[in-house]
């Protein structure tokens, strides 16, 4: 499934890696969306679907934990935050058990979302 989601992305995720390794390396913050995910946000993508501004589901802007809800199977989740922000994958409600996936700022991951119960934005 990890497989079929990176297709989903094609050739643009070349273009992202170009244009996210200019922003990380910039180190300031960045207005630029990302795969339809607004610049400040961490975003979540519909289950098994490209990752584009019309499949996005969830945007978080605020530190802290978020938590999910009917989220199962494989999504992107793009961290496009600002000021090197990282955001963790946790498998506990209210941001408990944090062992899961760290994404850095500029960067995406394909998660399987079926054991997570929250996404915490980390403070840089």
């Amino acid at each position: 499934m990890r497989t079929k989601l990176r297709a989903l992305l094609g050739a643009s995720a070349a273009t992202a890696t170009v244009v996210g390794t200019m922003l990380a390396g910039a180190g300031t913050a960045h207005a630029a969306t990302l795969y339809g995910c607004p610049s400040g946000a961490v975003c979540v993508y519909a289950q098994d679907q490209p990752a584009n501004s019309s499949t996005l589901t969830h945007a978080y802007y605020s530190y802290g934990a978020h938590n999910l809800s009917n989220q199962e199977g494989w999504h992107w989740v793009i961290n496009n935050q600002t000021g090197g922000a990282s955001t963790t994958m946790c498998y506990g409600y209210n941001g408990g058990n944090c062992t899961g996936t760290t994404i850095a700022a500029g960067s995406w991951s394909a998660e399987n979302l079926s054991p997570i119960n929250s996404i915490r934005l980390n403070r840089p």
